[in-house]
């Protein structure tokens, strides 16, 4: 029997800089996947037809003022702010860890600082809409979505290749 790894510590940086200490929570992208019911003559039931990736964002929320977070906001490029995640995963019946990174690149569309009250603790919550996503686990590649170049990396094969390769890309 082994117990699961959980996170026991994190970090966040934004385009190579550290914002350790100052970041207590992030929200890594839901992955969900465009589907629609199919169904026609002869068939018993529906089945779903995949239509590719929903649209991701990732939060986090900082402890108080970072501007060099701030500075980001209305950035003209969709991918013109890298965010990386790396959090530390460890079992507690052996004691291993996983490192895990998830990268995103991508801009912010929503900054909310929340209300600001004389002497009490305040939290900046930001909203990145994302283009690309990597998910890895020490240091392998599991999961990664560029949505600009319509590439879908799972576990190592590109399943968008054939279809690049069909539209002339």
């Amino acid at each position: 029997m082994g117990l699961p790894r959980k996170l026991k510590n994190f970090n966040l940086f934004q385009n190579g800089v550290s914002f350790m200490g100052m970041v207590p929570e992030v929200t890594l992208p839901k992955l969900s996947r465009k589907m629609e019911e199919y169904r026609a003559g002869g068939m018993s039931g529906p089945v779903s037809v995949d239509f590719g990736n929903e649209a991701l964002s990732l939060e986090w929320n900082a402890g108080g003022l970072i501007a060099e977070a701030l500075k980001q906001y209305g950035a003209h490029s969709h991918s013109a702010v890298q965010l990386r995640f790396a959090g530390a995963y460890q079992e507690d019946d052996d004691g291993t860890v996983a490192a895990v990174e998830v990268v995103v690149r991508g801009r912010y569309k929503e900054i909310d600082m929340g209300a600001a009250k004389m002497g009490d603790d305040t939290t900046h919550k930001y909203t990145m809409a994302c283009s690309y996503y990597k998910l890895m686990i020490d240091g392998a590649t599991v999961i990664e979505l560029d949505f600009m170049s319509g590439t879908e990396n799972f576990g190592g094969g590109d399943t968008n290749a054939a279809i690049r390769k069909a539209i002339g890309l």
